[in-house]
């Protein structure tokens, strides 16, 4: 028998690989000849690089960039030698938890250190990026990570302007003329599962600002600097970005890339299935369980279980969702792949003990799962009936 332990990392609490080893324990508990085949998951946003290096053959590469405030701040990424494939959190350089509560202002962020991340992978010889650009503390439409590459923006005077949202407002041309020409060369997919526009109501500044410490007028003047943006980058480089769905994530970040560097949007779950193998690993599997920290109606729009669950799906293989804890409408799982659905929480508990003893409720939650599953097939060995 194969099963596959596909789950995503338990936010704030354990990596996908810790849960996908706890998943292997608890299987082996009922039957040590079961073969499983561990692959950890992401979304494009925490936990991506550590999926990627863990099972894509991927090596950590650390280096020293500049953080949100541009503070230096260590951060890292995945290098996947044999395709070539940097895999890079831009919330590693350009993250909210990076920032001091008493110093969020999504003003003066910057993501120049994902930028920073993104050249040194090139310098590594990369061909190809896999950007995810969730958690971030920026709002600067990825002038940051543009000026980094030689990208420079300029305000009515000619005088160069600032790289941070406060700038925005100011530009009125910009150059890539002298751009690093290797950028060009290089495949750039963003991991982006948000469909917001640059501006606007519905915009980078007005949905994300304030949860990165940005007051009213902080989030109108905002959204007017991106509105610029947009305006100046349709004149100057003729790419109109303002309604792209997803080119206000991460402050305006995913707009930035396909603005100045040619980046196509994509969903992150179907960018990681790609990069970490996981549709061979399922040929000939009978059983995939997969799950997440929460798992709720907003799982089925593109996060790790839904998207393992339509992978499988395509095989017509079970899937077992097996989460921390379970929402609202978790039936809508059900026609994207998800065949059940268990939370760990097998008693009455607090929450400080399921998070602390997560990892024995995973593998107690798991043997159970196989147990049922052989069961359902007659399968039990007499043993351990």
């Amino acid at each position: 028998m194969k099963i596959v332990a596909a789950p995503d990392s338990f936010k704030g609490n354990q990596s996908a690989l810790a849960v996908a080893e706890a998943i292997e324990r608890g299987i082996h508990r009922f039957d040590s000849s079961i073969e499983v085949i561990k692959i950890p998951m992401a979304d494009g946003g925490e936990g991506t690089v550590d999926a990627a290096s863990s099972m894509a053959g991927g090596r950590l590469v650390k280096l020293t960039v500049s953080g949100p405030l541009g503070d230096p701040v260590e951060a890292e990424y995945a290098f996947i030698e044999e395709s070539r494939t940097a895999i890079i959190e831009m919330a590693a350089a350009s993250g909210l938890p990076l920032v001091p509560e008493n110093r969020r202002d999504p003003s003066q962020t910057t993501t120049r250190g994902t930028g920073e991340l993104m050249m040194h992978a090139v310098n590594n010889g990369c061909t190809k990026i896999i950007l995810g650009i969730g958690g971030s503390a920026t709002n600067d439409g990825g002038l940051g990570a543009a000026s980094v590459f030689g990208a420079r923006f300029f305000d009515a005077e000619g005088r160069e302007t600032g790289i941070t949202g406060s700038s925005l407002q100011e530009i009125k041309a910009i150059d890539i003329s002298g751009m690093d020409p290797r950028i060009a060369k290089i495949e750039i997919l963003t991991a982006c599962d948000v469909k917001n526009p640059f501006h606007g109501p519905d915009g980078a500044a007005y949905v994300y600002g304030p949860q990165k410490g940005a007051d009213s007028a902080m989030v109108e003047k905002l959204d007017k600097g991106l509105k610029n943006l947009a305006g100046v980058i349709r004149d100057s480089l003729g790419i109109e970005i303002a309604n792209i769905p997803g080119a206000g994530a991460a402050g305006g970040l995913g707009g930035g890339l396909v603005a100045f560097f040619g980046a196509k949007l994509k969903s992150g779950i179907e960018l990681l299935i790609e990069a970490t193998g996981l549709e061979k690993a399922l040929e000939g599997a009978d059983l995939v369980i997969t799950g997440e920290g929460k798992t709720d109606f907003q799982t089925a729009f593109g996060k790790v279980p839904a998207g393992v669950g339509a992978a499988a799906k395509r095989l017509n293989i079970p899937v077992v969702c097996f989460s921390g804890a379970l929402g609202k409408k978790i039936e809508d799982l059900y026609p994207v792949g998800i065949t059940a659905l268990f939370s760990t929480a097998n008693r009455e508990m607090t929450l400080q003990y399921a998070i602390e003893n997560s990892l024995e409720l995973i593998e107690q939650g798991a043997e159970n799962i196989v147990r049922l599953f052989f069961a359902g097939m007659n399968k039990l060995p007499s043993a351990k009936q």
